[in-house]
């Protein structure tokens, strides 16, 4: 099918999916989580041909995002399993207003209708979304990357035989067969058939979209995340974040790219860092982690000289970008300077210290004493999630049901009209 098409099928499953309660939603999500690990056979081979295809072309963190195993596939059902386990937002009642003439006016979460998603090589992103939109009453349309097609349409062939069980329209769940660059400005234009665009990936394409799209699109984020490590820091908490921060996925957008460290504990810390991340790793077979220093940090341990653009950099690898800060204030200025507004975190025992950090720092999550590896739909309660949102307006951080919704005012009345001298104007309009 062409992308038009697809478009104009999943149009087509607004209504039934707008139409099917929560029981229906929920029953075939578990269909769907039962259909993707009975097709475990054919999603891992599928997998393994487009590993075989990226190896080589793309790096082994990247490798590593587009890998499936036994273990992934079944963390994803679970997400899926998780979702049906929550409220369902659609009909839900914002809010409620009486007014004097006796109108009933009621705010109402409604679905948004057909969601586009375009993302690069993450499978997992797949079910993710289609599990969210279901649940939030909508169809999404499913662009990915080249590297990641056969997996990706692999899982989209199980899912929709988990919607056939349900007689759900297969079509709420659709996989856009072209992976150009055409068929990504194809949805960023449709005007009419998306009523949402979210893109997932770098910030080649985020760019893109935000500058391309003309239907609604959210910004989701690059993540430049920063880890602070005040004057009043527990040193070992201080590596155990940071480490976990860096090390634990390097190739996700919550993974740490930049550490800043008060100049009162840097002579203690960055030694410390050095051995945890660089040395120790490397004698444990690891891969260590390549630290780029600005000056005051290169004064205390080797490393790779910052360059100017480092700290703008998000590598998705084993590379960290490392200052030392007079204070504070110095640290909150240069995230503000170099951040995505993603995740940021402090470590201190300093409660005064903390707030401050929360209140002066605008980023979508910000944490006190934990790593930033926890801005996740799951890890957040959500079950899963279709993005990390980093602009203001509608949704913001990880977003999960509620943020797949828009509303509309429903308005009771028992015959009210309006009129009278409120309703004449004194200069009428021409």
């Amino acid at each position: 099918m062409t992308t038009q098409e697809i478009l104009q099928a999943a149009q087509a499953a607004r209504l039934p999916l707008a139409l099917a309660d929560t029981d229906a939603k929920n029953a075939a999500l578990k269909a769907m989580a039962v259909a993707l690990i009975a097709a475990q056979d054919e999603i891992l081979a599928a997998n393994q041909r487009d590993l075989e295809a990226a190896r080589g072309q793309v790096s082994d963190v990247m490798l590593d995002r587009l890998a499936l195993t036994p273990g992934r596939l079944t963390d994803m059902a679970k997400g899926m399993r998780e979702v049906a386990a929550l409220p369902d937002p659609v009909g839900t009642v914002l809010r409620k207003i009486v007014r004097p003439n006796g109108l009933l006016i009621e705010k109402t979460a409604v679905p948004m209708g057909v969601i586009a998603i375009i993302y690069e090589s993450r499978p997992n992103v797949t079910s993710d979304a289609a599990a969210l939109a279901l649940k939030a009453g909508s169809a999404c349309v499913l662009r990915c990357g080249k590297e990641a097609w056969a997996t990706c349409h692999a899982i989209v062939q199980a899912l929709r035989a988990g919607l056939r069980k349900m007689r759900l329209p297969e079509c709420a769940i659709s996989l856009v067969e072209d992976t150009s660059h055409a068929s990504a400005r194809e949805l960023m234009t449709a005007d009419g058939l998306v009523d949402l665009l979210i893109p997932r990936g770098g910030a080649g394409l985020i760019r893109a979209c935000v500058e391309q799209a003309t239907v609604p699109c959210i910004q989701t984020g690059t993540g430049i995340c920063h880890v602070y490590v005040d004057a009043a820091a527990d040193l070992e908490m201080a590596l155990n974040i940071v480490e976990n921060a860096k090390t634990s996925r390097p190739s996700v957008c919550n993974a740490e790219e930049a550490l800043l460290v008060h100049r009162d504990v840097a002579a203690a810390f960055l030694p410390m860092l050095k051995q945890r991340l660089v040395d120790g790793r490397a004698a444990a077979g690891m891969t260590p982690v390549e630290l780029h220093l600005d000056p005051a940090a290169a004064a205390i341990i080797p490393g790779v000289p910052a360059a100017p653009g480092d700290f703008d950099t998000e590598y998705l690898d084993y590379k960290l970008s490392v200052a030392v800060v007079p204070s504070l204030e110095d640290a909150v200025a240069h995230i503000a300077a170099h951040s995505t507004h993603h995740s940021e975190a402090i470590v201190t025992g300093d409660k005064a210290a903390a707030q401050r950090f929360v209140t002066c720092v605008d980023s979508a999550a910000v944490y006190v004493n934990a790593s930033t590896r926890f801005t996740d739909g799951g890890e957040f309660g959500l079950g899963c999630e279709m993005g990390i949102s980093t602009q203001k307006l509608h949704a913001r951080g990880p977003m999960g049901l509620a943020e797949l919704c828009t509303y509309k005012y429903i308005i009771h009345g028992s015959g009210q009209t309006r009129g009278g001298a409120s309703a004449a104007m004194a200069t009428p309009c021409r």
